[in-house]
């Protein structure tokens, strides 16, 4: 019986991943590099830590990774603001639905606190989710499992108990080896067949999760 649903964030709840992408053009641009979107792809869903050493291995040791993500995040920000947080296709009506029924919601993703307070905030989706936990609040990043757990930790509830929203191959992973169910919503890059197998569904969209709760009950 599934008691908790645990949602990604980027690439799962906001449309986000190809905004980013752009940021990163832009930025290596200015450096007189180029940003291939299939690297971009190998990025997804990794902690930062992880994202950062595959920068400087892809680029060099010397890429300035902390400002260039800084910059991509001001673009990130300054566009959010002017357009407002493009939230995915059934995230809401899966958000009341989820709030009626009386299942409980963590938001587990690889981004930083301040970041997914901020975004929280802007989308009105804050008080839809009963916790979080963030990437710089676990030890390990996925792959690793640690995320997932905690959040079924703060939900109260079995790893068997819970239900992980992953756009991602890391998260599927991660999901996978936490002993969470994962429903797979792919973003910019559908999962390949060793990830995909993992996972208990691939759908197009959040009204898909929906309706998979539905039957369900």
């Amino acid at each position: 019986m599934i008691k908790a649903v645990i949602f990604d964030m980027d690439g799962l709840m906001i449309n986000s991943e190809r905004v980013t992408y752009d940021g990163y053009v832009i930025e290596c641009g200015k450096l007189g590099l180029t940003m291939d979107e299939d690297f971009y792809k190998s990025l997804l869903g990794c902690p930062l830590p992880d994202v950062f050493q595959r920068f400087y291995e892809h680029y060099s040791p010397s890429f300035p990774m902390e400002t260039v993500l800084k910059n991509v995040h001001q673009y990130m920000n300054d566009l959010f603001e002017e357009e407002g947080v493009p939230v995915k296709e059934g995230l809401r009506d899966l958000l009341k639905y989820l709030k009626e029924h009386d299942y409980k919601t963590v938001v587990a993703t690889s981004s930083t606190r301040n970041r997914v307070d901020k975004i929280l905030e802007q989308t009105g989706l804050a008080s839809y989710y009963d916790d979080s936990i963030c990437g710089d609040e676990v030890a390990h990043g996925k792959p690793n499992p640690d995320i997932f757990l905690k959040a079924c930790e703060k939900a109260g509830v079995l790893p068997s108990e819970a239900l992980v929203l992953e756009d991602s191959e890391m998260g599927i992973q991660a999901a996978s080896a936490a002993g969470i169910p994962v429903i797979c919503v792919p973003d910019m890059k559908y999962p390949e067949e060793r990830y995909a197998s993992l996972a208990t569904d691939i759908v197009g969209s959040l009204t898909d999760v929906l309706t998979y709760l539905q039957n369900r009950s």
